[in-house]
């Protein structure tokens, strides 16, 4: 049995899929094949339900859940930190509401809480790893941040105007949950729950052999050095990484309710594999 998974090339994701992606872990007659797109790719993809997992936003997962069913592990979760905006000079809140921003997809969180926190706004949708420079050439007047740039934007020259995990911690005392993993119902559920313990295994080992793990994840760190690599895992691959528990739950839960209340996405399903 061939399963596709789609993840992001980011350190992070690679870290968890490194023992899957080398055959650390006995996965019996399920062979893994690992698609590697930017997050915005996977989501467009996962409307489609094109894959049989996939990494993508809890944004999208909004649109999907009749199709997809969440892993338990996996989820990329900011506590008291998250997407950042950027800009070439300081700038306030108040001072943002004027401004042209660049945001990586309309489908990811990252956008999803930007519309959250700052109602309405004028915006332009960039490759992420485009962004800094279309800010730096003043073609926007900010720039919405995902990935290392969240770690190397004051090296890179910008100043941070907002944190999106800062402000959604303010208002509702949870982290926020920004990436996770999900798993095409349709395979049945003792597939889905195969996978599942799968996926675990995968981001155990990966904790249990830093190092390893860490030398694999560094291919797709985008340029950052090893302690940088290092400190971004550190962020996204953590207690929540292993299992939501009952926090993450609840602050997926909440996003997604907020979210509905705001008229941006449907009413929320939530779905788990057991």
């Amino acid at each position: 049995m061939k399963i596709r998974v789609g993840h992001s090339p980011d350190a992070d994701d690679a870290f968890m899929f490194y023992a899957l992606a080398h055959r650390k872990i006995d996965t019996g007659n399920m062979e893994f094949e690992h698609i590697l797109k930017d997050i915005e790719t996977l989501n467009r993809w996962a409307l489609e339900k094109r894959l049989e997992v996939t990494a993508l936003s809890v944004h999208t997962y909004a649109y999907v859940s009749r199709d997809y069913a969440l892993l338990p592990h996996g989820a990329s979760i900011g506590d008291q930190y998250g997407p950042i905006v950027v800009t070439n000079k300081p700038m306030s809140m108040e001072d943002l509401k004027e401004k042209k921003f660049a945001v990586p997809g309309e489908l990811t969180t990252a956008f999803l809480s930007l519309c959250l926190c700052m109602k309405k706004f004028n915006y332009e949708v960039v490759p992420f790893d485009q962004i800094f420079n279309a800010v730096k050439s003043g073609k926007v007047d900010a720039g919405l941040i995902i990935h290392e740039g969240q770690l190397t934007f004051e090296q890179e020259g910008f100043y941070k105007a907002l944190d999106l995990g800062e402000w959604w911690y303010a208002q509702t005392g949870l982290p926020l949950p920004l990436g996770v993993n999900a798993v095409r119902k349709d395979l049945g559920e003792s597939t889905c729950t195969r996978i599942s313990n799968y996926l675990r295994q995968s981001i155990n080992y990966g904790l249990e052999h830093r190092n390893d793990a860490l030398d694999y994840a560094m291919k797709y760190a985008r340029n950052a050095d090893e302690k940088l690599a290092d400190r971004f895992v550190g962020m996204y691959v953590n207690h929540y990484t292993q299992d939501f528990g009952e926090r993450g739950r609840l602050a997926v839960q909440t996003l997604l309710q907020k979210s509905y209340e705001a008229g941006i996405t449907p009413e929320p399903v939530l779905e788990f594999v057991s």
